[in-house]
C-alpha cells in the first residue's frame, strides 16, 4: 500500500531538485530564472553560467534520473505485487516531472530533457542511444538545441517499434505509453521555443564544428 507511494515521493523530491538555480545563487549570486530563456534547465545554465557549470548541471540532471529509475524503484515498505521494470517506470516519470514542476522553486523548473535522458539510460539504453544520435544529428544541422530535444524525445517511440521489429519481440505497451507521454511533455515544455522556432528568434548555439 505504501511502497509506490514512497516511490513516487522520493523520486519527485530528487527530480525536485533544481541544480541550476542551486549553482546561480550558489556560486554567481543570481537567480538563473531571472536570465537567458528564464528557464532553470541546463541549456539555460551553459547558456548563461558557462560550459563548466552548464556541463555540471547537465550531468547532475542526468543523474536525477538515473538514481530515481535504478535505485529508488527499489524502495520497499511492503509487498508490491508490480513488476520492477514498472516500478522503474514509475519513479523516473516522477523524477522528470518534479524536475519540470519542482515543489522547491515555485514549480518552475527546467524541461525534462536531462532527467528523462537518465530514465531511458536504466530502462532502454539501445533506445537512448538512438535518441542521442538524433539529438546530435540535429545539433549539428541546426544549432538548435530545443529542435534537438524535441526531435529526441519523439524518436524515442518511434525507436521502441523499430528496435522491436528487429529484435523479434513484443513492444511493452506500457513503455510505448510512457515513451509517447515523455514525447508529448518535452514537446510541451518547449511550446516558447516552438513559438520563437516560428517566429525565427530562437537562440542558436555557437558552430560546434
Amino acid at each position: 500500500m505504501w511502497t509506490i507511494p514512497a516511490i513516487i515521493l522520493a523520486s519527485y523530491l530528487i527530480g525536485s531538485i533544481p541544480t541550476s538555480i542551486i549553482v546561480s545563487k550558489l556560486f554567481f549570486g543570481f537567480d538563473i530564472r531571472d536570465y537567458g530563456s528564464g528557464n532553470a534547465g541546463g541549456t539555460n545554465a551553459f547558456r548563461v553560467m558557462g560550459w563548466k557549470a552548464g556541463i555540471f548541471v547537465m550531468a547532475v540532471d542526468v543523474a536525477k534520473g538515473v538514481i530515481a529509475t535504478y535505485y529508488f524503484s527499489q524502495i520497499r515498505i511492503d509487498p508490491v505485487s508490480l513488476p520492477q521494470v514498472y516500478l522503474q517506470m514509475i519513479a523516473g516519470a516522477s523524477a522528470v516531472i518534479g524536475h519540470i514542476w519542482t515543489i522547491f522553486a515555485g514549480f518552475r523548473g527546467g524541461k525534462g530533457v536531462g532527467t528523462a535522458a537518465g530514465m531511458l539510460i536504466v530502462l532502454y539504453p539501445v533506445a537512448f542511444l538512438i535518441c542521442l544520435v538524433v539529438f546530435a544529428a540535429v545539433l549539428l544541422t541546426t544549432r538548435y538545441v530545443s529542435l534537438s530535444s524535441m526531435s529526441a524525445a519523439i524518436t524515442l517511440p518511434i525507436a521502441l517499434v523499430i528496435l522491436s521489429k528487429l529484435m523479434n519481440r513484443p513492444l511493452s505497451t506500457p513503455l510505448m505509453i510512457l515513451a509517447v507521454s515523455m514525447a508529448i511533455l518535452i514537446v510541451f515544455t518547449h511550446r516558447s521555443n516552438i513559438q520563437r522556432l516560428l517566429q525565427g528568434n530562437e537562440n542558436r548555439i555557437k558552430k560546434i564544428l
